[in-house]
């Protein structure tokens, strides 16, 4: 998982920086329109739009957008751009397989940039399932400040948890997305502070990326998809070693 966890600090980091200029922000309403869709559209009784509301409140997202992004999700607001979601899937350099989640007002557009992405970095956009097979939709709940991994280990135990990856003092502890609320209740209980929680797609088998030519090609190829404003996640299967992630970072 050192690729993955690199590549998850990375997207922290710059996170923070596109917060500071307003550019996350449509991406954040759009996670927010997807909860309220997929239950109540009120954050007390539905927690994947709880959590959502609490990333966008944290990047300092104003309450009137927060407020009409849910109105969106819930069909109480109408507008000339209804939103739909969209899955691209296709390979990277070395063969790296990568599953990208979209909402889009122009599946034309979208998919053309998407394409874009692929071909200047050496990859190819293909069909429907075409990696989707590879990976699994799993919950993910980001800690920060974790001293002890042996004790986060029987709390993830405790609450049903399947497993964590640690870098550092930050971690990610995986569930079967239908306990995600459960197991993150548990751990705050517990002290663990809680950064993030979310439903994503977590590849079965990696494909190691030992060449540092490749492996700056295979991040170039996910930030300019994540850079996309229609695009709201993108998942791959990469693994790069420490030293040479080091070397590129």
């Amino acid at each position: 998982m050192a690729g993955h966890s690199k590549w998850a600090n990375i997207k922290r980091q710059k996170a923070r920086v596109d917060a500071k200029k307003g550019s996350v922000f449509t991406k954040l309403s759009r996670a927010i329109i997807v909860a309220a869709r997929s239950g109540l559209p009120d954050p007390d009784g539905n927690f994947q739009l709880r959590a959502a509301v609490d990333k966008a409140k944290a990047a300092g997202m104003p309450n009137e957008n927060i407020e009409r992004a849910i109105a969106k999700g819930s069909g109480n607001w109408s507008d000339d751009s209804a939103l739909e979601d969209v899955r691209y899937e296709g390979y990277g350099p070395a063969g790296v397989a990568v599953l990208i989640e979209a909402m889009t007002d122009n599946r034309n557009r979208t998919a053309a940039e998407v394409r874009e992405a692929f071909s200047k970095t050496g990859g190819s956009l293909g069909e429907t399932g075409c990696v989707s097979w590879m990976f699994q939709q799993k919950g993910v709940i980001s800690l920060e400040a974790v001293p002890d991994e042996e004790a986060l280990l029987l709390a993830v135990a405790e609450a049903g948890g399947d497993d964590l990856s640690t870098d550092g003092l930050e971690a990610e502890v995986y569930c079967d997305y239908t306990l995600l609320e459960q197991v993150a209740t548990h751990l705050k209980k517990e002290g663990y502070h809680v950064q993030d929680v979310g439903i994503r797609w977590i590849p079965s088998n990696g494909v190691q990326v030992d060449d540092a030519d490749t492996a700056k090609l295979v991040l170039n190829l996910m930030e300019r998809l994540d850079n996309l404003d229609d695009v709201q996640n993108v998942y791959a299967n990469f693994e790069i070693d420490e030293a040479v992630m080091e070397s590129l970072v």
